[in-house]
């Protein structure tokens, strides 16, 4: 098996080159490989020689200051090769080029659900109501990631694509919004061309968004488990239970996993994702403006006016606090938080 043909490049191999330099002479030896999949423990990790099972070292476990250094999907790592030809130990994880950071559900801790996507694809089904308040805050992470965000629209057969479409642009005039259909097979080709061969992709929203079923027909076969929505309520079943990474004929590549209900905020970029309050925050009186009570605040003054829509400002004090930055800092520092 050749890792180029999960993206291995010169730029992996001196990142490597530098690692074997700091390791004792004993683990120079270590191989490369790309982690497929994450299941209970083990990773499925793609190398020269195949796929291997694996475990994280424990001096990694240990050594590491949160989960952010451990290794998941995506990932390039190190591994040493086990007695058994078909089993290895990761014991480095490769610098990343990007990483989709959310806060892990019911805590404050960070939790990276894919590494080294160039893009990240924010699927919503059209037979539910899109929430604009849900897309700023996955704008917010994806924006803070090093990846492009792309908005895809699917099931356009059950719902009001166009509308849709332009409440994205209310928030979100520069992001491209592709109108899908997965289970048809309309509108793959704009798909396709968002996920040029070379690229590594990401799909993100809800269960029942129709995630796996685009994999497959991307995929051009039914590898990727899938479900019905249930008809009462719309709600979809988790059929995806793991983050899988595929690799698909046009010679791109795609992470899908379980749909994800709660999206937490470690860290995230509110001036791209509020540039309206940004550029109204730079006539405030006072530099450290947290746009509550102080005089001469002109993110207030326009809410006052209608200039600025309510509901859009609440959202920026709500994603602001949840930072724990004030309100310039955030808007304006980009990645509150270091990775």
């Amino acid at each position: 098996m050749s890792l180029e043909k999960w993206g291995w490049s010169p730029r992996w191999q001196a990142a490597l080159d530098r690692l074997r330099e700091g390791l004792e002479p004993g683990a120079r030896g270590v191989l490369a490989g790309r982690v497929l999949r994450q299941d209970r423990g083990w990773l499925r990790v793609a190398t020269a020689t195949g796929e291997r099972l694996s475990r994280i070292s424990g001096r990694l476990t240990h050594g590491a200051a949160d989960a952010l250094a451990l290794p998941v999907v995506g990932d390039w790592v190190a591994l040493l090769p086990a007695a058994t030809a078909r089993e290895a130990t990761v014991v480095a994880v490769l610098p990343r080029q990007s990483a989709l950071v959310r806060r892990a559900a019911g805590s404050d801790a960070p939790q990276v659900i894919a590494a080294n996507a160039g893009v990240v694809f924010l699927v919503h089904g059209l037979d539910q109501p899109l929430s604009v308040r849900r897309l700023e805050r996955a704008l917010a992470v994806v924006r803070s990631s090093g990846a492009e965000a792309v908005v895809v629209l699917n099931k356009l057969d059950l719902g009001d694509a166009p509308r849709a479409s332009a409440e994205v642009r209310t928030v979100a005039a520069e992001v491209r919004v592709l109108a899908v259909s997965a289970a048809l097979e309309q509108g793959l080709d704009a798909l396709s061309a968002a996920l040029p061969p070379g690229r590594t992709g990401v799909l993100l929203g809800p269960s029942g968004a129709g995630k796996s079923t685009l994999v497959n027909r991307l995929l051009g076969e039914q590898r990727l488990a899938t479900g019905a929505v249930r008809e009462r309520d719309r709600k979809g079943r988790h059929t995806t239970t793991r983050r899988e990474l595929v690799r698909l004929p046009s010679g791109a590549w795609l992470i899908d996993g379980p749909g994800i209900r709660e999206l937490g905020l470690l860290e995230g970029n509110l001036a791209e994702t509020f540039p309206e309050i940004e550029a109204l925050a730079v006539a405030c009186r006072f530099r450290d403006c947290a746009h509550a009570s102080e005089p001469g605040c002109a993110v207030r003054d326009a809410v006052a006016s209608g200039a600025l829509d309510a509901a859009r400002f609440e959202s920026f004090q709500t994603l602001t606090r949840e930072l724990g930055g004030a309100p310039l800092d955030a808007a304006r520092g980009g990645r509150t938080r270091g990775r």
